[in-house]
């Protein structure tokens, strides 16, 4: 069992190492029976860890993946006593409702395994760009997760959605999650990220869905001179001219000071 104590960034990995008895410290049993052990079933923390150091790491861990306990922690049986200081009301004995020992979420086993990760990386982090540990920036559950369980990027999760569902439940996710984490560091929700998904459409021979997702991106960016050119191509993808040059013109009206644009323009008119 490992019970080295650790330095933890502002938030590390899921909320997974810890359980607490009922109080960080309780008092002598009549008797002079000693205190139970302030925490239980801690794998990474220190043992040691003050029972207010420890509910603050755990609140790192539900913000850096924008979880609740229950994510990583089994609700306890119905009857069962407090076995956590997290329990009840703030832990003062009441009825837990999650069994925070149990190891029984896989999830739990992943955090500790992620924690210990993250521990061996911040080093190496260190030494790589040459600075001291303390000037170096450090990892943290954060820096992937960015307040989402499962930290995919946004065009992996469009592109797994668009193979098992086609492209119009892929945009419909698309502006779910615009719609629920827009403004937070979870995705990249800015101009450029659906003018690339889409030029890889383009570059797929999938015209159809690339002027899907750049029709899409105007609704958000209807001044994208960006999005009007790569639309351009792909619609000349789909031999379609009349529309290609007036999406291109488009374009050189909202950057009129684009040569590559006009020229491009010119070209096209040309052919």
């Amino acid at each position: 069992m490992i019970r080295r104590r650790v330095s933890l960034p502002v938030s590390l990995l899921a909320v997974a190492l810890m359980t607490s008895a009922p109080g960080a410290q309780q008092p002598s049993a009549a008797g002079g029976q000693p205190p139970a052990p302030a925490h239980q079933n801690l794998k990474v923390l220190a043992m040691d860890m003050p029972q207010a150091e420890l509910l603050q790491v755990m609140q790192n861990f539900t913000q850096a993946l924008g979880v609740q306990c229950g994510y990583c922690h089994v609700p306890a049986p119905a009857a069962a006593p407090a076995r956590g200081a997290q329990g009840g009301r703030g832990g003062r004995g009441g009825p837990a409702p999650f069994d925070f020992p149990s190891d029984d979420k896989p999830q739990k086993k992943a955090a500790r395994e992620m924690l210990l990760m993250v521990r061996d990386l911040n080093p190496r982090v260190a030494a790589a760009v040459g600075k001291p540990a303390d000037a170096a920036t450090r990892v943290g559950c954060v820096t992937c997760h960015r307040g989402v369980a499962i930290p995919k990027q946004l065009a992996d999760l469009l592109d797994q959605t668009a193979t098992e569902q086609g492209t119009p439940a892929s945009v419909a996710q698309y502006k779910d999650l615009r719609k629920r984490y827009f403004g937070a560091q979870a995705y990249d929700f800015t101009e450029g990220t659906l003018v690339t998904y889409a030029g890889r459409a383009t570059q797929a021979d999938k015209p159809d869905d690339a002027i899907a997702w750049l029709q899409l991106n105007l609704e958000y960016y209807p001044a994208s001179s960006r999005t009007y050119a790569a639309l351009s191509q792909a619609q000349q993808r789909k031999n379609d001219k009349d529309a290609a040059i007036k999406s291109l013109e488009k374009a050189v009206e909202l950057d009129p000071q684009n040569a590559q644009l006009k020229r491009q323009l010119d070209q096209l008119k040309g052919q």
